[in-house]
């Protein structure tokens, strides 16, 4: 038995695909001109294979069309850099320079592709760049030296974090910041840097050297007020808020900063006046802006405005479809005492139980929860080392992953699901009465699942779970006949699933 089980963990994560998966079918979907499905497979592919050069320089080339110069030059300039003697690496390093106004590298970069290959395939465009670059030069000035250092630095720092490798990112923001000691946004970007490797000391420190050097900067203020809310340091984090209440900021760059912060914490009001407030006049493109704006406009009674700027989102992101931060909130109204779903403190103790179950049904919760932005984005709260293949799929689940239901593993799980997803759509609300029927239903499943149960019929199952809890706790006050009415079965089918998950009690083995 116990080979059998280990068997099917190891089966179980084999479903996540690689790098390369995703860049074939970013490609096949630039072959379709379906270019919003593209650059979400190759943003993917490059993540999963962040030291490929080929994939790092067709996700620039899609952010050089998309006109993202910055991200598409730090992005082309690492793969130049792991493939310095590559041509077309060095042509488009050349392209996106010009772009950025930077000149003399432009010039410099299409000389050296030249130099490479003269009679490549980009040698007139080549050309056409240096010429460009000779007539610029007498009207445009070049950045000059250290604003470009400090501009490659602080992107290759902000592509390491976004590629989760903070330490390389520490590394390369401590050196920026010895270099440039009055550079407050690498500061910032550093302590951020600490706080997802769970460095929260340092985190601090950063962040207060900066308060000391630059007083009242907006962005350490922001920062210290999210690591206060995360680590529950109630008296710090009303001071803070009470700093921010008063701020009024000018540029946009610090109202989107306060607004999220201000969303982020709970304080939605004031957080959907200021992005809303940028939103008349020059919203910007980047799809977290109108994530914050949707969900402060929601939680502030803005719902008209919150739809739509889910709207927005959903424009530059396609794959956020469907994962609104309301949808799965029954009850509209948002209520002194919430549902499991909708009680954060709740479902972060679930995901971070000793039980693997337990787990479960915090992953389950995640998925509906209005809070599952903030969870998933928390350095410390979710941790892939310590979760079983199970839990994996669990998690992946409340990520919106596709499941290929012709994998009959991954089919076997979605009607596993699928029955928590029926018990849930059969209740007004799920309440802490509820708690103990659902991690019934995740203790029987998890054992059944092992043991290569197929989880056929989701309704009845459903029938059958709550059957038995409630047999349990009011055994005088209910019929199979109530249950097997209320998911549309019949007694007997009832009766059959019922008898199917005895098997999966987990009484001790003799």
């Amino acid at each position: 038995m116990e080979k059998k089980q280990q068997k099917g963990k190891n089966n179980i994560v084999s479903f996540i695909p690689d790098g390369e998966y995703y860049f074939n079918k970013a490609i096949k979907a630039l072959e379709k001109d379906q270019m919003d499905r593209a650059y979400k497979y190759m943003k993917r592919a490059a993540e999963l294979s962040p030291d490929d050069a080929h994939v790092l320089m067709h996700y620039g080339l899609l952010e050089l069309s998309a006109q993202n110069f910055e991200k598409a030059y730090e992005l082309i300039h690492t793969a130049y850099c792991i493939e310095p003697d590559e041509p077309e690496h060095i042509y488009y390093l050349a392209e996106v320079s010009g772009y950025l106004g930077l000149m003399n590298d432009a010039k410099k970069y299409a000389e050296k592709y030249l130099e490479l290959d003269p009679d490549g395939y980009y040698a007139l465009e080549a050309k056409e760049i240096i010429d460009f670059a000779y007539f610029e030069q007498n009207e445009l000035e070049d950045l000059e030296e250290d604003s470009y250092d400090q501009f490659i630095q602080q992107e290759k720092a902000r592509r390491l974090m976004e590629n989760s490798q903070f330490n390389e990112a520490i590394e390369v923001l401590e050196e920026l910041v010895d270099q440039y000691p009055e550079l407050w946004a690498a500061y910032n970007n550093l302590s951020l840097a600490y706080f997802y490797v769970g460095d929260l000391e340092q985190s601090k420190a950063v962040l207060h050297h900066v308060l000391r050097e630059n007083v009242g900067n907006l962005h350490a203020l922001c920062n210290l007020t999210i690591i206060a809310y995360y680590e529950k340091d109630e008296s710090n984090l009303k001071q803070l808020v009470d700093i921010l209440k008063k701020v009024h900021p000018f540029d946009f760059d610090n109202r989107y900063k306060l607004g999220a912060t201000l969303a982020l914490i709970g304080e939605y009001d004031l957080a959907y006046k200021w992005l809303h407030s940028m939103s008349k006049r020059m919203a910007p493109s980047d799809s977290g802006f109108y994530f914050w704006l949707s969900q402060a406009a929601y939680f502030s009674n803005h719902v008209k405005e919150a739809e739509k700027a889910w709207e927005m989102l959903i424009r530059i992101d396609p794959s956020k479809k469907g994962m609104e931060p309301w949808k799965h909130i029954k009850n509209k109204e948002i209520t002194e005492i919430p549902t499991l779903d909708q009680n954060r403190e709740y479902i972060i103790k679930k995901i971070n139980s000793d039980y693997p179950a337990h787990r479960m049904f915090g992953f389950f919760l995640l998925s509906k929860s209005a809070f599952k932005q903030e969870i998933i984005s928390h350095p410390k709260l979710i941790d892939l080392s310590k979760y079983n293949g199970l839990e994996k799929l669990c998690l992946a689940y409340a990520l919106n992953h596709q499941f290929n239901l012709k994998n009959k593993m991954e089919r076997n799980f979605t009607r596993l699901i699928g029955v928590a997803e029926e018990l849930y759509n059969k209740t007004e609300a799920l309440t802490f009465e509820l708690q103990y029927l659902y991690q019934m239903w995740f203790v029987l499943s998890e054992k059944a699942f092992l043991n290569g149960y197929e989880f056929k019929n989701v309704k009845a199952l459903a029938a059958a779970v709550e059957y038995m809890y409630f047999s349990t706790v009011q055994s005088n006050r209910v019929t199979k006949k109530q249950f097997a009415e209320k998911h549309e079965i019949t007694v007997s089918t009832l009766t059959k699933y019922v008898d199917q998950l005895l098997k999966f009690l987990p009484f001790d083995e003799e």
